[in-house]
């Protein structure tokens, strides 16, 4: 398969006619990936059961992580829903468009074969205009998971894309670098009380301010450990090792002087046994680390400059045939705590985490 790849020179002041080809491909059955204000999102028509196969397959995706529908106006919800319970009205009113998805019960318009298997679809709509001009083009509902090789991490360029998809879909539309860098907070509203499944850029804090109570958190966020294998996921990111760079990962978490004193320890060690090592930090610490390939995230103290930077120095450490990575760890409030979200299942959940006895001596 041949692959086209088109460019939209400006987002502000989008040429429709840019983007019929895609279009028309989308609602053909064919799959155009595409960026959205998160990551860059591979689509596909949601409503066509074979083409949700198609994004399966080019991603090399277990069949049971279920897609998310994208849509671009408020009256393409419906069609999709068995309902439209309050909370999601007050959320959708708040958030969209913007990075927030929400699961309701589905109608019997989307197939299993685009929920996993689940009586449940999740939806979004996204504001990056690209993402928006194309799906109404379209006129279609567009299933679209990250736009990556299922595992590796996300996304946050068309040349990251390109990486992964070339000769496996139709065409990339190449939007130019997304704006927020991780993907869209998922949150079930299809209970009686909302719960996060997925943090991100809509926070925890954020959505309980608007709905007036506190909203819950699946324990697949808050744990140190995998979903139990015999768990149907709900939403994407929930089960499988997701963000995954080849080299062995590993976080550190501690005081900021524990961290970077056993940083260096466990770096050196393997240094010294002759392995590329790569350290994630950020630009308060960036000049405490010697030695290894050295990236900052961005400024601990705007955390949206981590989540930004996170799948792209990900992705450098692969260019850069890294054999082991060594992480800084994050606040788990706020943003951040989407960012350990995807640092935990990026590395597997290894952790360490350093206390003020261990330190002197750590492992």
């Amino acid at each position: 398969m041949v692959t086209e790849r088109i460019i939209i020179e400006d987002t502000h002041r989008i040429d429709a006619g840019k983007l019929e080809r895609a279009a028309e491909i989308l609602r053909e059955g064919g799959l155009v990936a595409f960026p959205t204000e998160t990551v860059y999102g591979l689509g596909a028509n949601a409503l066509d059961e074979e083409a949700a196969k198609k994004i399966y397959a080019a991603k090399g995706r277990p069949s049971d992580n279920p897609l998310i529908a994208h849509i671009a106006d408020f009256s393409d919800l419906k069609p999709l829903v068995a309902e439209i319970p309050e909370a999601a009205g007050k959320l959708m009113e708040a958030f969209w468009p913007g990075p927030l998805t929400m699961i309701f019960p589905k109608s019997d318009a989307v197939p299993y074969g685009t929920t996993g298997g689940l009586d449940t679809v999740a939806v979004r709509m996204p504001s990056d205009p690209v993402a928006m001009t194309l799906i109404r083009l379209a006129g279609v509902p567009v299933a679209a998971p990250s736009a990556n090789t299922s595992g590796r991490p996300s996304p946050t360029t068309a040349d990251h894309v390109w990486q992964d998809m070339n000769e496996k879909i139709d065409m990339i539309v190449d939007g130019g670098p997304v704006g927020i860098g991780v993907e869209s907070t998922i949150i079930d509203v299809s209970g009686e009380i909302p719960v996060i499944l997925r943090p991100g850029a809509i926070t925890q804090e954020m959505a309980s301010e608007v709905l007036g109570m506190e909203i819950g958190l699946d324990p697949a966020i808050t744990g140190d450990g995998p979903m139990n294998a015999d768990v149907k996921p709900k939403a994407p990111g929930m089960k499988y090792k997701h963000y995954a760079p080849k080299a062995d990962l590993t976080l550190v978490e501690g005081t900021a002087a524990d961290v970077v004193r056993t940083i260096n320890h466990l770096a050196g060690k393997k240094l010294e046994a002759g392995y590329r090592v790569g350290i994630i930090c950020t630009d308060e610490t960036m000049e405490l680390y010697p030695d290894g390939m050295v990236r900052s995230l961005g400024l601990r103290a705007r955390e949206e400059t981590i989540a930004h930077n996170l799948y792209a120095v990900l992705r450098e450490f692969d260019d850069l045939e890294a054999d082991y990575i060594y992480s800084e760890s994050f606040s788990a409030d706020h943003l951040g705590q989407a960012i350990m979200n995807r640092l935990k299942k990026a590395a597997g959940y290894h952790m360490i985490k350093v206390t003020a006895l261990s330190s002197k001596r750590p492992h």
